[in-house]
């Protein structure tokens, strides 16, 4: 499950910061929950697209609460520090390579810089608790994950997160994941195009 890469399904998740960044626009506490966040690359991919669609201001208001269940315990240093081998960056656009990253001294590896990094939170979290790491969340992230879990499990999870959101706030998960029926009265769907959603 710990799979994944810099700016996976990058198609979603540029939509999904596109529509929640004017939602957000003057408020300043923007909370962003990634739910399966691996060793890091979905949420700071999410970061630098957050930092390219808002003025620096607004984007020092942004905090992400990135976590995961990590049995392997490394996920936290891996995060915090927010270095990786060069072979896992060369998804990354040339442009925001050379904006967002610099040269560690350890050989073939490359640091986000600490604005980005500063954004982040990481806490090791098991999804079916059916508990959160905060609440009034204006967009919470959960890709690749729900599918792994039985239709039951998937279905009170859903409902955990419309709970922690903020009164319209923003749902986005892989585009094969469809909304149970059970909780699809929760939200809205966004657009055609993604499985974005909105809270009702």
């Amino acid at each position: 499950m710990a799979f994944t890469y810099f700016f996976r399904d990058l198609h979603s998740l540029d939509l999904t910061v596109k529509h929640v960044v004017p939602w957000v626009s003057g408020r300043s506490s923007i909370r962003v929950w990634d739910a399966g966040c691996a060793m890091g690359q979905e949420p700071y991919t999410l970061a630098i697209l957050f930092a390219e669609n808002m003025g620096k201001f607004a984007f020092k208001n942004l905090h992400i609460d990135a976590t995961d269940i990590d049995t392997s315990n490394l996920f936290d240093d891996i995060i915090s520090n927010g270095t990786y081998p060069f072979t896992e960056l060369k998804r990354i656009p040339e442009e925001l390579f050379r904006k967002y990253f610099i040269q560690h001294s350890k050989p073939n590896h490359h640091q986000i810089i600490e604005n980005i990094r500063q954004r982040m939170r990481f806490q090791r979290h098991d999804l079916l608790t059916l508990t959160s790491p905060g609440d009034g969340y204006s967009l919470i992230v959960c890709k690749n994950v729900l599918l792994h879990f039985q239709p039951e499990e998937r279905v009170n999870v859903i409902r955990m997160f419309h709970k922690v959101l903020a009164p319209g706030g923003y749902f986005v998960t892989e585009q094969t994941q469809k909304l149970p029926s059970a909780v699809a009265h929760l939200f809205s769907h966004v657009t055609t195009d993604a499985q974005l959603f909105k809270k009702v």
